[in-house]
């Protein structure tokens, strides 16, 4: 079974006549009844709004109540079991009216999208096809709400203009669409015959090509083993003298790192000599610095006692710091306390009624409190006086006590210099020692590696008749390698021509296989064309014929039904091959201007219960197919027809119905009713 679509709750805030409402509608069928103009089609613009936005061509203005800045609608319905939330809001600015905000909530979960995003949403939901997101909501219009005016506008419609209305809403235009596609595919094809028609006229030329090249590669690859040849002379030649070359080199090497080591000798020598002298330098001040310290006296005692003393004088200054502290507060205390008599001193100067018992302060009264303040006052002057004398006096002992401390810190410092100084004696002594010993082992160095240079030179003489030969060798390989590189150029050019010649080869062939890929292509469109131009449009033109004719057929079927309900059976409705309603009386066509205005509704109310009935069998899957809204489907109908309408409604049989009616008798036909009424210029439900 499929799911359905009910309407739960709408909510309204500034939409048109309505400032603040919210309306529930339960299943079945719904009444909102009121008044013309009490605000009932208001609710049903405000459903639509909510769903699917803004229409295009729609203006805010038409929404927004006249005066408001912001407005909005919240509606919550279910489909497939599901609770939705919508929310859409519109906002005033110094042009123009637009969305502002938009959110949905599926099942508690609030997503705030954009107003594309939210219609396309919907859409999803309500399982309408993509191709609505784009557009006006046509599919919604003819099978939830479709205003009466907007249905006999649509019976009034030129042929032509009725059927391309009705082919958007059936999805028909889809063939109508693939023929057009069609003609344009026929076109591409016939431009892509022409393309590859142009592309392969130089095949032949391309063959002919081939061969000449295929011929001149054989040439080349024959050439390039003389070369080859002569290049492998070459190189055996400059390899016999490389190993020639080599074998000197090692003579060379030999001699070159014994006039390293004869060169590292030296530097030894010097670095040794250096030290040596360095330590000779060194060694009368180290004995100098020995004597001198040796001479120093220091009495560890003295330390201890210069440190207690120290301590002592620091205590000291504590309880000098304690006291300035205590003499400052007092000192702040009194200044504070005669600062505080001279607002006093001001206010009582100001006041003329006391204000506790209301009565005149005399002057004399002011003037003896004047007086005990400026006692006061006097007082704390003098205690103010003394306590800076005070507090100099006490700044004074401090900042001696702080030199004392100084000079004693710093005697400290000298006896600790000196205890560290006496300490240096015997690292001094052990350094002396160690000097002396590594001078004699230096002077032993110095000795044997003069002795080991000397025997170097005299293997470097013998290896230097080697230097003549390696020359002359290098200049035997220079040439050999010269040589080589030019045999090597030349096969290194013949292979290049070869890969040239190769790659050329390897290029024409594959465009001739591609040129032969594009003939085959060629011949397999000019199949296409003939089969899309014969075939195809002929079968599609059929299908589309046959779609018509049945939904016509069933289109005209329920909508005699739905008129035999409505109007006496004098009258004979059918539809023609292009949709447009023929009334007949006693066999005579009679012209939709000259019927009664209840019946022309009746035709209106018929053809559109039609639609619906015919949508929905063909778009079978759409959650909105048991939901339907009719505005004013009684408008100019006499009392038997308003009798018909129990039994229209009967017939429906669909699990919600909104009906918008002012004719009290409609009442009765339906399980609920909600009552409009509009004063002062705002709607609200009653």
């Amino acid at each position: 079974m499929l799911s359905k679509m009910i309407l739960k709750k709408i909510s309204l805030e500034n939409i048109r006549s309505y400032k603040k409402e919210e309306l529930e509608f339960p299943e079945g069928s719904i009444l909102l009844s009121g008044d013309i103009g009490s605000g009932k089609t208001s609710i049903l613009l405000a459903v639509e709004f909510a769903l699917f936005g803004l229409q295009p061509g729609q203006r805010g203005s038409s929404l927004l109540k006249n005066g408001a800045q912001t407005g909005g609608v919240t509606m919550e319905f279910e489909v497939d079991g599901k609770s939705i939330i919508v929310e859409r809001t519109l906002k005033r600015s110094s042009k123009s009216i637009a969305q502002d905000y938009s959110a949905i909530t599926i099942d508690g979960e609030k997503f705030e999208i954009s107003v594309t995003e939210l219609k396309d949403k919907i859409l999803d939901i309500l399982n309408y096809p993509r191709e609505f997101s784009k557009k006006q909501n046509l599919l919604y219009k003819f099978t939830v709400y479709t205003p009466q005016e907007e249905m006999r506008e649509i019976i009034l419609q030129d042929a032509e203009t009725r059927i391309n209305t009705l082919r958007n809403i059936f999805g028909i235009d889809k063939y109508k669409r693939i023929l057009e596609n069609t003609s344009i595919l026929t076109a591409k094809i016939r431009e892509e015959q022409r393309v590859k028609e142009a592309l392969i006229s130089s095949l032949d030329k391309d063959k002919e090509f081939l061969m000449s090249k295929e011929e001149e590669l054989e040439t080349k690859h024959y050439n390039i083993s003389s070369v080859e040849k002569e290049l492998f002379l070459k190189a055996e030649i400059k390899k016999i003298i490389l190993e020639e070359k080599n074998l000197l080199e090692v003579k060379i090497n030999e001699k070159n790192r014994l006039e390293q080591e004869v060169d590292k000798a030296k530097i030894m020598i010097m670095n040794k000599k250096d030290s040596l002298m360095s330590n000779q330098k060194t060694i009368p001040d180290l004995e100098a610095q020995i004597s001198d310290l040796k001479k120093l006296e220091f009495d560890e005692s003295k330390i201890k006692d210069l440190e207690y003393e120290i301590l002592s004088k620091k205590q000291e200054k504590i309880i000098l710091y304690e006291k300035n502290l205590e003499i400052s507060s007092k000192l702040s205390s009194f200044e504070l306390k005669n600062r505080e008599f001279d607002i006093l001193k001001k206010k009582i100067g100001s006041i003329d009624i006391c204000p506790t018992c209301l009565q005149n302060v005399a002057p004399v009264y002011k003037s003896n409190v004047f007086n005990k303040i400026d006692s006061d006052i006097s007082e704390n002057i003098k205690h103010i006086e003394s306590s800076r004398i005070e507090k100099m006096k006490l700044s004074e002992a401090l900042n001696k006590i702080e030199f004392e401390i100084s000079s004693l810190e710093k005697k400290l410092q000298d006896f600790k210099i000196t205890k560290v100084r006496l300490n240096e004696v015997k690292d001094k002594e052990k350094r002396l020692s160690d000097l002396k010993k590594l001078n004699t082992a230096l002077e032993k160095d110095i000795i044997f590696l003069n002795s080991h240079s000397d025997s170097l030179k005299s293997s470097i003489f013998e290896l230097k008749k080697y230097d003549n030969l390696f020359s002359e060798k290098q200049r035997e390989l220079d040439s050999a390698m010269k040589d080589e590189r030019i045999a090597e150029i030349k096969v290194a050019e013949l292979k290049k021509e070869i890969e040239v010649f190769t790659r050329q080869i390897q290029e024409l062939k594959e465009r001739i296989n591609k040129l032969e890929g594009l003939k085959q292509q060629s011949m397999h469109l000019n199949e296409l064309e003939s089969w899309v131009s014969k075939k195809f449009v002929s079968v599609i033109s059929f299908v589309e014929k046959n779609v018509m004719a049945k939904l016509k057929q069933d289109f005209s079927k329920l909508f005699q039904e739905w008129f035999s309900m409505l109007v006496s059976e004098t009258f004979n409705v059918k539809l023609d091959e292009n949709f447009t309603p023929i009334i007949e009386q006693q066999d005579y066509e009679l012209d939709y201007a000259y019927l009664s205005g209840g019946e022309r509704t009746a035709i209106a109310l018929a053809y559109r219960l039609a639609l619906n009935q015919v949508i929905n069998s063909l778009l079978g899957k759409i959650k909105t197919r048991d939901f339907v809204i009719l505005d004013e489907p009684t408008d100019g109908f006499s009392d038997q027809q308003l009798d018909k309408m129990r039994e229209v409604l009967d017939q429906l049989n669909v699990k919600q119905l909104i009906i918008v009616s002012h004719e009290q008798k409609i009442e009765s036909f339906v399980d609920n009713v909600i009552r409009f009424r509009k004063e002062n210029g705002v709607s609200r439900r009653v």
